[in-house]
């Protein structure tokens, strides 16, 4: 009951702060921007690229996966920064303001609280997620060439656990520290270091989180789910659940001392 509630309030506070809105206009833009400017390029450049009279653009047209993976690549840069923004003050700015120790006596658990703010976030950017990948999958397939909706379907649903990864990251610094600007900084670093220690060990290690985007564009092109996908999937939702555990240990440290 308490869950149910905390969550409820976090689905009503995103819907007051126009988020149900927003979030997924900009997942939208972003995920049909790259297909959109591939396709028309050729005109874009005849027309504003100040080309010598009688050149002839011959730009080769790539695969439809290629094009839909360019959506993917998109969102995780600017979409990723979108959701860290907008998470960064979840928790952080209530302990800054004091809301949250006037929720946490009622009572209310420090787990109830931690994983229903998560929830309540990992929903909006999953529906952000998948209704701006399926906007960009329907440019694809008329503009560029058939990907079977199957494969809309499966690519999405393990993207989503990466973004399932990157909002636990942002929850449990939002238990660590108390500024939500700090927060958003140090869940973009948090993420690049995630990214380089990929880059390093990727050849020994081949199951990071990271590691799951390149696997998915794996499987877009071939249409198969290979091991390495689906160990590394695992890995990641059991890491996810690691860093839940934490911030609810760090959060009741931290409130308790206070």
């Amino acid at each position: 009951m308490q869950w149910i509630t905390i969550f409820q309030k976090e689905i009503l506070e995103n819907a007051r702060n126009f988020k149900w809105i927003w979030v997924p206009l900009v997942f939208i833009l972003l995920a049909i921007m790259d297909p959109l400017t591939t396709y028309y390029m050729p005109v874009l450049l005849e027309n504003f690229g100040d080309l010598p009279e009688g050149a002839q653009i011959n730009l080769p047209t790539p695969p439809p996966p290629e094009v839909f993976w360019m959506s993917f690549s998109q969102l995780n840069v600017l979409g990723i920064l979108v959701v860290l923004l907008m998470s960064m003050g979840l928790i952080s700015a209530e302990r800054k303001s004091g809301v949250s120790e006037m929720v946490l006596v009622k009572p209310v658990s420090y787990t109830s609280y931690v994983t229903a703010k998560f929830a309540s976030t990992l929903l909006l950017t999953l529906i952000s997620a998948f209704i701006g990948l399926l906007a960009s999958w329907y440019y694809v397939n008329l503009l560029f060439g058939e990907i079977p909706f199957s494969l809309y379907i499966g690519s999405v649903s393990f993207y989503s656990i990466w973004l399932m990864f990157i909002v636990s990251i942002s929850i449990i610094l939002n238990t660590a520290f108390r500024t939500p600007g700090l927060v958003g900084f140090l869940s973009v670093a948090a993420l690049l270091l995630a990214s380089a220690i990929n880059s390093v060990f990727k050849t020994r290690i081949e199951w990071l989180p990271p590691q799951i985007n390149a696997y998915i564009k794996g499987y877009l092109s071939t249409g198969s789910v290979t091991n390495d996908l689906w160990i590394t999937a695992i890995v990641t939702i059991g890491l996810t659940a690691i860093l839940l555990i934490i911030s609810v240990f760090i959060l009741r440290k931290k409130e308790l001392a206070a």
